[in-house]
């Protein structure tokens, strides 16, 4: 793997303006940008995997802008009253819970030997989060009993990472 930019790094980047359109008071327009963003999403991973073109850059790049992406929207949405805090401290508990396991690696002196990937339920909750954004920009009220389950995932998502790591990445 190397740290060269790549055709599924730069569709990554796309998420960035589709973020700064969030500034713009127009439902279609943000609906557009939030589609092109989950679209971004799917079609740079699916490229670095179909075209082996996955980078250390592209692992790093794209849940970083992913939770741009997600921060930046959820605070434009927070300013205009469409969603409360408690709801958006909910839809964070998998960023919560990576945070742990990054502090938990550092503790460990392992950080450096980690092989970052995807992980199964950082890709759900990443889903659940672009959809709950495409409600609340298409003004659908979202039952405050859904944010539960970014609740669950963020303790599962911590599961799945240290059950990982002790079955594949940082075995002796």
């Amino acid at each position: 793997m190397t740290y060269m930019i790549t055709l599924p790094n730069l569709i990554t980047l796309v998420r960035i303006p589709c973020a700064l359109l969030f500034l713009q008071d127009n439902t279609l327009i943000r609906a557009i940008a939030l589609l092109f963003a989950m679209a971004s999403d799917w079609l740079d991973g699916y490229l670095a995997r179909r075209y082996s073109q996955t980078t250390r850059l592209g692992t790093f790049l794209d849940p970083a802008m992913d939770k741009v992406f997600v921060f930046f929207v959820l605070a434009v949405l927070f300013e205009e009253q469409k969603i409360a805090f408690w709801q958006i401290a909910s839809m964070l508990c998998r960023d919560v819970a990576i945070t742990i396991f990054g502090f938990y690696l550092i503790l460990r002196r392992k950080f450096g030997r980690y092989k970052f990937r995807s992980i199964w339920f950082g890709k759900v909750t990443t889903t659940l989060q672009f959809l709950v954004i495409l409600a609340l920009t298409l003004n659908v009220d979202i039952p405050p009993p859904f944010f539960i389950c970014f609740i669950i995932l963020g303790p599962l998502a911590l599961c799945e990472l240290y059950f990982d790591k002790i079955k594949t990445r940082l075995s002796p």
